[in-house]
C-alpha cells in the first residue's frame, strides 16, 4: 500500500491538496456514459481518458466504467477484448492515456535546474499476468521515459508505483496545450516496446517500453485500472480522494455534456430566437471556463420547439465570431416554418438520451 511522505519540516504531505496531476484518477466521472464503448480511438468512455488502438486488422475491444475496485475505490476503467488479434505485428499497439495541460506542470520544473521527479501510482487488475508498460511523454521536449510493471496474479488488484526522474534539459510550453502524456499499454508489437533506462528522444520504438503482455491475444481478456495518481517527488503518497463534484468541475474544462441522461425525454438545453423561418440562434453558458473554444456535437434526437410546435433542423454549429470559452452562440439551420424573432428552445425530442456535447479535449 502507499505510504505517507514526510517533508523536510516533518509534516505529512497528505494534508495538502492538489497533489495529483491526473484528473478523474478514481474513474468516477463518465459524462459520455458508463456502458461499454467499442469505438476504435478517441474519448468515448470515462472523462479525460483516451483509448487508442493502432494498425490492428482484427482486434476490437470495449472500454467502460464498472463498479469494481480495491479497498477505498468503487469504480474502475475496464478494457475487454471483443475480437482477438491472431498475430501481433511489430507496429501494432493499444493504450489508454491521459494528456496533461502544460500550465498544470509548472510545479514540476521541466527544463530547469530545479526540475523534480514524478511518481505515478495506481491499482491494476488483469486477467493475464506478465509485463505491462507505463510511460511518460513530455511534449515540446519530445522525450519519453517508459518502464514495465508486472502483473503477478491474474484477476487480483495490485498496487504499482513508477518514478520518472527529473528532466532538466527542456520542458513543455506552460500554456493550455498538451504538456505531457501518461500512457498505459495494453499490448505492443516488437517495434513499439523497447524499454528506456532514462529520458530518451521520442520515437514509437519507446512508446510502450517493456510491454510483453498481450491483452489482444485472447477473447474476453480484461485489464482494469483505478486510483491513478501522478505527483511531484520520488515517493508515492496515499491517493488524493476528491469529492465527485470537485472531480466533475475539473473534467468540465475539457468536456461538457449538456443533458443529464435521466428520464426526461423533453429536457431543454438552451433558449434563443428565430433569425429567419429556417434557423435559430441561441446562447448557452458553460458551467466552467473551458480550455479552449470547444467543438459541438449533437447526440440523439434534438429539435427546436416553442411549447406547441417542434421543428427539425439539419445543421448545428458554433458561431465562430460569437463563441468563446465561457459561453457559446449556437446556430441551428435547415428548419422551416418558424416565425422570425419568436422565442424558441433547443430541446430533446422525446429522447432521454439526447445531448449537446462540447469538447475542448487536449
Amino acid at each position: 500500500m502507499a505510504v505517507s511522505r514526510i517533508n523536510e519540516a516533518g509534516l505529512n504531505v497528505n494534508q495538502y491538496g492538489n497533489r495529483n496531476l491526473i484528473i478523474n484518477g478514481a474513474m468516477e466521472v463518465a459524462q459520455r456514459g458508463t456502458a461499454a464503448h467499442n469505438e476504435g480511438s478517441g474519448y468515448f468512455s470515462l472523462d479525460r481518458w483516451y483509448q487508442q488502438k493502432v494498425n490492428q486488422d482484427q482486434f476490437t475491444y470495449s472500454v467502460e466504467q464498472v463498479s469494481d475496485g480495491p479497498s477505498g475505490f468503487s469504480k474502475c476503467l475496464r478494457v475487454t477484448t471483443s475480437t482477438a488479434e491472431t498475430a501481433l505485428a511489430s507496429d501494432e499497439f493499444g493504450r489508454i492515456y491521459q494528456a496533461i495541460e502544460g500550465q498544470n506542470l509548472v510545479r514540476v520544473g521541466f527544463g530547469t535546474a530545479d526540475a523534480k521527479p514524478l511518481t505515478v501510482s495506481f491499482y491494476v487488475k488483469s486477467s493475464i499476468t506478465g509485463n505491462f508498460s507505463c510511460s511518460l511523454y513530455i511534449n515540446d521536449a519530445n522525450v519519453v521515459y517508459s518502464q514495465a510493471y508486472t502483473i503477478n496474479a491474474a484477476n487480483t488488484w495490485e498496487y504499482k508505483t513508477i518514478t520518472f526522474p527529473a528532466y532538466t534539459t527542456a520542458g513543455p510550453n506552460l500554456d493550455n496545450t498538451q504538456g505531457a502524456i501518461l500512457n498505459f499499454g495494453l499490448f505492443a508489437g516488437s517495434g513499439i516496446n523497447t524499454a528506456t533506462t532514462n529520458w530518451t528522444s521520442y520515437s514509437t520504438t519507446y512508446l510502450l517500453g517493456g510491454q510483453t503482455a498481450n491483452l489482444a491475444a485472447t477473447l474476453n481478456d480484461s485489464w482494469r485500472i483505478t486510483g491513478v495518481q501522478l505527483e511531484v517527488g520520488d515517493t508515492a503518497t496515499d491517493f488524493e480522494h476528491r469529492t465527485f463534484a470537485d472531480e466533475l468541475q475539473r473534467c468540465l474544462r475539457y468536456f461538457y455534456s449538456c443533458g443529464d441522461g435521466s428520464s426526461h425525454p423533453y429536457q431543454s438545453f438552451a433558449y434563443g430566437s428565430a433569425t429567419a423561418a429556417s434557423g435559430v440562434e441561441t446562447l448557452l453558458e458553460f458551467p466552467v471556463i473551458m480550455r479552449t473554444i470547444p467543438s459541438i456535437t449533437q447526440v440523439g434526437n434534438v429539435h427546436i420547439g416553442n411549447g406547441v410546435v417542434g421543428h427539425t433542423f439539419t445543421g448545428i454549429a458554433l458561431s465562430t465570431n460569437q463563441s468563446g470559452t465561457k459561453r457559446a452562440t449556437i446556430t441551428l439551420s435547415g428548419a422551416s416554418g418558424m416565425t422570425q424573432f419568436r422565442a424558441y428552445r433547443v430541446e430533446a425530442n422525446n429522447d432521454a438520451t439526447a445531448r449537446l456535447q462540447f469538447s475542448a479535449e487536449l
